[in-house]
């Protein structure tokens, strides 16, 4: 069966998620990085900006008028005692308040996996929703929307129990059920191109909870599972088709690259990753 594909996107939705780069460049690099190669979007890691300071960091974005398509991460919910899930709830406080500083289009969350000692994956999706459940009103007053990123299974134990898009929208339904949108999903195509229920949890989510959109590639065989990413083009995803659900489902936003590569592209010039990532988005996805 023949499946509809767009044709090349929008330039100016490339985003440069600074994990693609950070092996080379800290967040100030990054930011006159994206500048000088006509990249609008930048979408920062919160120790990276932790490094260069908030204050300043908004400063430099502003001054080099990028957008700031998310902030890498809040989450990390679970863990083994009260003090600990208080202590994590706390800390995305905090995000949403450095994601607002910087004007962010979203606070990314990777829910976090088993506690320590635990086999109970069942309690620790309990404590991602109570998490997110505390967080909500903070995020809501700050006019931040919270973006559940659900990741490939391969990492339930110790980064994200909610591994899938369904996952993931059935606590935008719990937890936001008016579909407000302080709460909604990002869409990570290495996360979950392989979900035979892709298209249709796109379709689901629609235009309010497509909060954020990550791009890069499968490769075959990938030698790390954390970090052999691939350069758009380079692996097996069909970017173009999911590019085209994520559109028909009403996203606008912007195509954000995050490549974790630390054989192959962290140890490359990163103006030459960034001319790559420019010419393989219009290319390949």
């Amino acid at each position: 069966m023949k499946r509809k594909r767009g044709g090349a996107p929008d330039p100016a939705k490339l985003s440069l998620n600074t994990a693609t780069t950070r092996a080379q460049w800290g967040l100030a690099e990054a930011i006159e990085g994206c500048a000088r190669h006509g990249i609008r979007g930048i979408s920062p890691w919160r120790d990276q900006l932790a490094a260069m300071g908030v204050k300043k960091a908004a400063r430099a974005i502003k001054a080099h008028d990028l957008a700031v398509t998310g902030l890498c991460r809040g989450g990390m919910f679970p863990a083994s005692t009260a003090a600990g899930r208080r202590k994590a709830i706390e800390d995305n406080l905090r995000a949403i308040d450095e994601a607002h500083a910087l004007g962010a289009r979203c606070l990314v969350l990777v829910v976090g996996g088993l506690p320590k000692g635990s086999k109970d994956i069942a309690s620790a999706r309990e404590q991602v929703r109570d998490g997110i459940r505390a967080m909500l009103p903070h995020a809501k007053a700050a006019d931040m929307p919270l973006a559940i990123e659900p990741l490939h299974p391969m990492y339930a134990a110790d980064r994200a129990c909610i591994n899938t898009m369904a996952q993931a929208l059935d606590l935008c339904d719990a937890l936001d059920p008016r579909k407000s949108g302080a709460l909604g999903v990002v869409v990570d195509v290495y996360h979950v191109w392989w979900d035979p229920q892709l298209e249709a949890q796109i379709r689901r989510a629609g235009r309010k909870r497509l909060l954020a959109y990550h791009i890069c590639d499968w490769l075959v065989p990938t030698t790390d599972l954390l970090f052999d990413r691939g350069m758009m083009g380079d692996g097996v995803i069909d970017l173009k088709l999911i590019r085209s659900w994520m559109e028909g489902a009403g996203y606008t936003g912007a195509h954000e690259v995050e490549i974790f590569s630390a054989n192959n592209w962290w140890k490359r010039d990163p103006n030459g990753v960034l001319s790559t990532m420019k010419q393989r988005h219009q290319r390949y996805s």
